[in-house]
């Protein structure tokens, strides 16, 4: 999996995530994904080489609701192309996540089978 260490955005900074975003007006959920890796990594993908591979619904600063898709296929060498939001970037296998992983994003990693939904900080244990 390629993930971004976080830098200079004041949200996770020195934590590794996966690229990602927000869905702008009149995008789908996969046009986001192929738009945000885009711009993040500089990774060409298209809609119809994604899969949908689960949800996560958080409590954090607001409420939020990720959408996590996995690329059967994508083209181009990964590179950072945000300098101003990631000072890192890396290829790491599901048993190799690095510690400083952001927490939500390391819970949707472990989850199995797909698709899956996880509710995260919602309760005082969770």
């Amino acid at each position: 999996m390629l993930l971004l260490r976080r830098a200079g955005t004041g949200f996770f900074d020195g934590l590794y995530s996966l690229p990602g975003g927000h869905v702008e007006p009149g995008e789908s959920l996969l046009e986001a994904a192929v738009r945000e890796m885009s711009e993040e990594t500089g990774l060409c993908l298209h809609a119809d080489a994604l899969e949908y591979v689960g949800v996560v619904h958080r409590r954090s600063d607001t409420n939020r609701v990720d959408f996590f898709v996995r690329a059967k296929r994508f083209t181009g060498e990964p590179q950072i192309r945000e300098p101003d939001k990631c000072d890192g970037l890396g290829w790491f296998g599901r048993d190799g996540l690095p510690a400083a992983t952001v927490p939500y994003i390391r819970a949707a990693l472990d989850a199995r089978p797909a698709p899956w939904v996880l509710e995260l900080g919602w309760q005082d244990d969770a």
